[in-house]
């Protein structure tokens, strides 16, 4: 399994944004859409704004592959779910502290959003 660098996390980890392609059933990449991560350790996190209503989650949960762009990185990535009550703990602070500046209508749905919580794993 590949990870990510270094250079490559803290790139995103201080992007405002990210835009994220799962790909379609037929292996075709969605339109970006702009989202936000957040970083814990060596890993990246993403949640879906809409639940697990969102067109680009439900697309992530079942290509578990896609494309992002952040920072001046690109990358294909599988998507890996996350339900690990420590870690979203920990998601819910990362969401909190980046984007606390934003109207609580913008973060509390992340927050609340704990089970669509994805991992974003590098591929290559």
């Amino acid at each position: 399994m590949t990870t990510w660098t270094n250079d490559e996390l803290t790139r995103i980890e201080h992007a405002e944004e990210l835009r994220i392609s799962p790909l379609r059933s037929n292996g075709t990449p969605r339109e970006p859409l702009l989202i936000w991560v957040v970083r814990d350790g060596d890993d990246l996190y993403v949640r879906s704004f809409r639940g697990s209503a969102g067109s680009w989650y439900r697309a992530a949960r079942s290509s578990l592959e896609g494309h992002i762009r952040s920072g001046g990185v690109a990358k294909d990535v599988t998507f890996v779910g996350v339900t690990d009550a420590d870690v979203n703990d920990r998601i819910d602070a990362a969401y909190r502290t980046k984007y606390g500046r934003y109207d609580a209508s913008y973060v509390d749905p992340l927050v609340a959003a704990r089970d669509t919580t994805l991992k974003l794993v590098p591929v290559g």
